[in-house]
């Protein structure tokens, strides 16, 4: 740090690839701000103007939005990805406000629901920079990109409990937000904390929550959105859980949801990173998100002790998981392996990809949901 005092602002920062190139320059995009992204999931309009959105994975920080100015060039020519590499250096960076509809006496911190029967309301996306404008008073708008959470926290947002994906529904175009533990909100003495607000509605939240977002009209570029709260999760058996009105004795415990996924029908897979906060395995749950199913949740894999469950893609005919990390429990080494997944006795454990498939009647491989 004394030889080079800016190194911190090095990173944080999403960087494109264009994998159909391999001599493509990659490219830092600072207009997307610097934080510490889980990632940046895309969405176009229907004019073709890119929107990015974006957790903040960290306790007590945001959830953000940007929306391209220029439109996305159809087709595959070099020169049409040349075009769309640069849609993301030129638009507006929002962070999220979310405001809740109940009487503040009502949210106790205790995850009891209030008097309407549901943590919901709305919210607004605040502008904090467009190119070379900052909406942030005090703070230029490259002092925006590089310390963007400051920046949040002047004009006001919400502060989450740890917003990792962020996905759009590619069906109905909600957007879903896999918030995944914060054990310091509501604690006396944390060096950084906030009390339960109607968006982060438990105090000690070890294990997270999924929360559904509406852009205005539908529209991705809107400023304005309705929300609530999908799951509280957790042991079924805690007062304190919900799982979307669905009844908690049909549904699987689950906590500290980290990444989101679809599957062709539109139904929410969400994929977990708990360190055995429940005793439970981490693994992939589908979660329906329509009619008098709603909120219900049921684990579909389970990942060997000690792994985080990430990367899910659902499809019809399979689908994968990634297990990070076999066997990262307490007293594990090279000497001591506590898990020798995915080669079995006598080896070292290792991360993989996991392809699962259906076998039909015939022996073949069958299609998920038959």
């Amino acid at each position: 740090m004394a030889q080079e005092p800016n190194e911190v602002n090095r990173f944080g920062w999403i960087v494109e690839v264009d994998p159909y190139d391999p001599d493509a320059t990659p490219v830092k995009h600072t207009a997307l701000g610097r934080f510490k992204h889980e990632g940046a999931t895309i969405r176009l309009t229907d004019d073709g103007r890119a929107v990015a959105y974006m957790g903040d994975d960290e306790r007590f920080d945001y959830v953000y939005k940007f929306v391209s100015d220029n439109k996305r060039m159809k087709g595959g020519s070099r020169r049409a990805r040349e075009h769309n590499r640069t849609l993301l250096t030129e638009g507006t960076l929002y962070v999220a406000r979310f405001d809740g509809n109940s009487p503040a006496a009502e949210i106790d911190g205790t995850g009891r629901l209030p008097a309407d029967g549901e943590f919901d309301g709305g919210g607004e996306w605040i502008p904090l920079a467009a190119g070379d404008r900052s909406f942030v008073d005090g703070m230029t708008a490259e002092e925006v990109y590089v310390f963007t959470r400051e920046a949040a926290d002047r004009v006001g947002a919400t502060k989450m409990d740890r917003p990792e994906d962020v996905e759009a529904n590619p069906h109905s175009g909600r957007v879903y937000i896999a918030l995944t533990n914060n054990t310091d909100r509501g604690k006396a003495g944390a060096n950084r904390t906030a009390p339960a607000d109607e968006a982060n509605p438990r105090h000690n939240n070890a294990h997270g929550h999924v929360l559904e977002l509406v852009e205005a009209d539908d529209d991705p570029t809107a400023t304005r959105f309705g929300w609530s709260i999908l799951l509280i999760c957790g042991n079924p058996a805690d007062p304190s859980t919900w799982f979307g009105g669905y009844d908690k004795s049909q549904v699987s415990p689950i906590t500290s949801p980290d990444n989101l996924a679809f599957d062709d029908h539109g139904n929410l897979w969400i994929s977990t990173d708990s360190g055995l906060a429940l005793d439970i395995n981490d693994g992939l749950y589908g979660v329906s998100l329509e009619g008098e199913t709603r909120g219900r949740t049921t684990l579909f894999a389970s990942v060997p002790a000690g792994a985080e469950c990430c990367g899910p893609v659902v499809t019809s005919d399979f689908v994968l998981i990634s297990p990070q990390h076999p066997g990262d429990l307490d007293d594990a080494g090279p000497e001591n392996p506590l898990s020798t997944f995915p080669d079995g006795p006598g080896t070292q454990p290792r991360p993989s990809v996991v392809n699962i498939w259906k076998v039909g009647r015939n022996g073949r491989p069958g299609r998920i949901g038959e």
